[in-house]
């Protein structure tokens, strides 16, 4: 009688560790999951199991989400059809999220691939294999939110007696890492003394910006455990107002919208702190300049200060009836006006421009940019029937066509860069 030949089944191994702590050791805990998933697949050699020597493991990431390195080799290697069986030390190795995990279990289904725990006992071959996954995959996510509760409500009651919970560190304390507080430092408390003393005088963010960016100041410096710098750059408005607003400098701090005494010592006395943020809400409600519009530019998400690199976003200011539409420097907005030499641009003058250069470009008879897909789109522009189109659907047809437009102030200059193909054109023709 001819022996039946089995079919090959490929298998891959998937390990995770949450943390990275110990994966320096010559033997780990991913090392300890691919053994066990290793002698479980030579104990199915009969039938035809056969193990991929591609290794799949993600030390030191959470099984919350999938955004794993190994994981998403693994789904692409399963893709392209190289993996018939995944195989787990235990279910909550592949996700802990039951969103996840239906996710992945139904990709696992259309590509025809078996999924195995080996600890479990079970592979959704069979029905009953796919029943026990769903009740032990409801358990593991129960047990992860049972889990962040218990650790919402520590941090929650060490906040109510004003404990440092970690993070990075406001300009003017340094963390007693021993005794989990804040402790205040000497020199950068001197600065931030400053600070709330010029926004009393100047009653201006962008005043105080400019004062501390002219004398060389700069933000919080920081070193992450990974040995990254954090912080200790030039101030902007948004780290002044932070700074003005932050209830940690009268030795408070905040918990979900109240407010507790703090464990630490306070840098700003509560009438200094009290000034300020009545400067600070009179200074928005009667804030009547340019104001951000993101509905009405059309170059929206495209133009950006070709002297800094910074994003240009749309403003406006209004004097009567009249309202004057503006492209302003990112740059420029948050750190003063002298921070930039294009500072900004006309939104009628430059959106004009940029429409006609692009008209210029498509009846052009040695440049033949209508060759590329987006022709639809230059016709359109050509057409009379461009100046009835609503504004939103203008911006789209723009966005197809440029990748980005670029504007210099200093020269009078903006260039044009297709999506296409990449092309930057130059074009000398306005002046900010």
């Amino acid at each position: 009688m001819a022996e039946t030949i089995k079919k090959r089944i490929y298998c891959a191994i998937y390990t995770r560790k949450s943390t990275s702590e110990g994966l320096d050791q010559d033997f780990t805990s991913l090392d300890a999951q691919r053994e066990s998933g290793e002698n479980f697949i030579r104990s199915q050699k009969n039938e035809g199991w056969v193990l991929l020597s591609d290794k799949y493991d993600d030390g030191g990431f959470t099984g919350a989400n999938i955004e794993r390195p190994a994981l998403q080799k693994l789904v692409s290697d399963i893709k392209d059809g190289r993996v018939n069986c995944v195989v787990v030390y235990k279910v909550d190795r592949l996700s802990r999220s039951l969103l996840d995990f239906v996710q992945l279990l139904q990709l696992f289904d259309e590509s025809s691939v078996t999924f195995v725990s080996v600890t479990q006992a079970f592979n959704t071959n069979s029905s009953m294999g796919r029943l026990t996954l769903n009740i032990l995959l409801s358990f593991g996510q129960f047990e992860r939110e049972i889990i962040s509760e218990r650790v919402r409500d520590k941090m929650g009651a060490a906040r109510k007696k004003g404990k440092y919970l970690g993070g990075v560190p406001m300009l003017g304390y340094d963390i007693d890492r021993v005794n989990h507080k804040l402790l205040i430092n000497d020199k950068e408390s001197v600065l931030v003394r400053e600070i709330f003393g010029l926004y009393v005088k100047e009653q201006s963010l962008l005043a105080v910006t400019k004062v501390l960016n002219e004398k060389g100041c700069k933000t919080k410096k920081h070193i992450s455990k990974a040995g990254n710098i954090i912080g200790d750059i030039l101030f902007t408005k948004n780290t002044i107002q932070n700074i003005l607003r932050s209830d940690l400098y009268i030795g408070k701090v905040k918990y979900q919208g109240q407010v507790y005494q703090g464990a630490h010592d306070r840098i700003v006395s509560d009438e200094v702190f009290a000034k300020v943020q009545e400067i600070l809400t009179q200074n928005c409600q009667d804030h009547t300049g340019r104001k951000r519009s993101k509905s009405e530019g059309l170059l929206n998400r495209i133009i950006r200060c070709k002297t800094c690199d910074a994003a240009m976003f749309h403003t406006y200011s209004q004097k009567g009836k009249y309202r004057y539409r503006y492209y302003v420097c990112l740059n420029a907005q948050k750190r003063g006006y002298d921070a930039c030499s294009t500072k900004s641009i006309s939104a009628p003058v430059i959106e004009d421009a940029v429409l006609d250069s692009l008209r210029k470009m498509s009846k052009d008879i040695t440049l033949d940019i209508t060759n590329e897909p987006n022709a639809e789109c230059i016709k359109i522009i050509n057409d009379p029937v461009w100046d009835t189109i609503f504004p939103q659907e203008k911006r789209r047809i723009l966005r197809l066509i440029l990748k980005e437009v670029d504007y210099n102030g200093t020269t009078g200059a903006f260039g044009l860069t297709l999506s296409e193909n990449g092309m930057r054109f130059l074009n000398k023709q306005i002046q900010g």
